[in-house]
């Protein structure tokens, strides 16, 4: 397996064991990302952090990575206030970026920006989500979350909750897990139902998945993963409008689930999972959040050849 130089643009890029090479090397970086020990793995070389779209944990996980390995970060948060203003295309701007730095983290709006930058750049390019395309990094800490808090991946029946139709985590996700053995269920309103290509995609790797739009109960399930209705990517409003708060997760629905089920969210949440379970033992996703910096460290540190 050599991940030195590579692009980092959609999970299917990964074999099986390659994603479970990544998660490998993310266990042992647990105590730099803590804190707990100093590394100076990325002395000496410079992410450029590109990010088109608002974002939160994706970009602070990544420069948190980066300096926790003793690396540096260029970049910006606002493309308003750059050259993109003045008429910049995506391309010139990734040919001056690769100018500066050793890797390039790019989250754009459209679907495809990252291959169309991966196309362009000399130094590797890493998705770190594209409109409603993919989120491999989001996968992988994902997988990641799930091994820890489980025990293992293989084996869980996983529920897929909320916006299944825009959501590019899931769309990600599921794809992986498909290669891995797992049950999935696939829970949204018929608007926002898995992509018909990403549930074939899914059985052509001889998942075992089922498809339903509600959630009657937990009863049986080892991961509820929810994700949030996204508004930003409906092209009607009124669309919006027919499924917003189509589900919410509270108490009441966790009267029969599993004593070890965790529930997982990419975040933001909105209101589709209530405060008060953030204090139960079934809440995972701000561990969750905390995983991306282990797993984005390892994947700079393979793909920068520091690591083999």
């Amino acid at each position: 397996m050599n991940f030195k130089g590579r692009d980092i643009v959609t999970i299917k890029d990964f074999k099986k064991e390659e994603i479970v090479k990544i998660l490998d090397v993310a266990e042992e970086m647990l105590p730099i990302a803590h804190g707990k020990e100093k590394s100076n793995l990325l002395q000496g070389y410079i992410m450029a952090s590109l990010f088109f779209e608002p974002s939160t944990r994706t970009r602070l996980s990544f420069e948190a990575a980066m300096k926790r390995l003793g690396g540096n970060v260029i970049g910006f948060a606002q493309p308003g206030t750059t050259s993109i203003q003045k008429g910049e295309s995506l391309a010139d701007t990734i040919r001056t970026a690769e100018s500066y730095c050793d890797v390039i983290v790019i989250r754009h709006p459209k679907e495809g920006s990252a291959r169309l930058a991966a196309e362009f750049a000399a130094v590797p390019i890493i998705n770190g989500g594209d409109g409603a395309g993919r989120h491999p990094t989001q996968c992988l800490l994902d997988l990641f979350t799930i091994r820890r808090e489980k025990g293992g991946i293989e084996g869980n029946k996983i529920a897929l909750l909320g916006d299944l139709k825009y959501g590019r985590t899931v769309h990600s996700l599921a794809y992986a897990l498909s290669l891995f053995k797992t049950e999935m269920v696939f829970i949204a309103p018929s608007e926002l139902q898995m992509p018909k290509e990403v549930v074939e995609e899914c059985r052509k790797n001889g998942a075992k998945l089922s498809i339903k739009n509600e959630l009657d109960d937990v009863d049986g399930i080892d991961v509820l993963y929810v994700t949030r209705i996204q508004k930003e990517r409906f092209p009607d409003p009124e669309e919006y409008e027919k499924v917003a708060g189509s589900y919410r997760i509270d108490m009441d629905i966790l009267k029969n689930a599993k004593e070890n089920m965790i529930i997982m969210h990419p975040l933001p949440r909105v209101n589709e999972i209530s405060p008060a379970i953030d204090a139960t033992k079934h809440a995972a996703y701000f561990r969750q959040t905390f995983n991306g910096v282990p797993v984005r460290m390892a994947l700079l540190a393979l793909i920068l050849g520091v690591i083999e």
